[in-house]
């Protein structure tokens, strides 16, 4: 064993899928509190529009999106028989595509964009990171394949 590894904080794989499920779960339930701030001090009639939409918005993200990449991560998981770092529940470069994902959120937040609007993406984003987290969860709690 090379003196590096000693460090590496090894899992096995159902660490991993535990861990992608809370991880998504946790930046989804993030969201969805921000975009509550934001649906509170709208009048109630545009609050339940942005709601309604944010849902609808939800379920195709959700259904279309990202079930494929859970999809993905969860089969490049199963197969794995040696303990891997605890990092690599999801791909090297998804953590870049999360960099870029976190500077268009914070663009948004601070742009002239009216929340209303905001609302509805960050609640469909969030609300399809907490549905597609149960896909992780529930291979993980039943030992499944896909």
């Amino acid at each position: 064993m090379k003196k590096r590894d000693t460090f590496k904080p090894a899992v096995t794989k159902n660490v991993l899928l535990f861990m992608a499920g809370f991880v998504w779960c946790c930046v989804g339930s993030m969201l969805l509190a921000v975009t509550h701030s934001w649906l509170t001090v709208l009048p109630k009639s545009l609050a339940f529009l942005c709601l309604g939409a944010g849902i609808v918005l939800a379920l195709v993200v959700h259904h279309f999106g990202f079930l494929r990449i859970v999809d993905r991560n969860v089969q490049r998981i199963l197969p794995m028989t040696d303990k891997k770092c605890l990092f690599s529940f999801i791909t090297w470069k998804s953590y870049l595509l999360i960099l870029v994902m976190i500077a268009i959120g914070s663009i948004f937040r601070h742009s002239a964009i009216p929340k209303s609007y905001l609302a509805v993406l960050y609640l469909g984003i969030g609300l399809a990171l907490i549905l597609s987290s149960f896909r992780y969860l529930r291979v993980f709690m039943t030992g499944e394949e896909l």
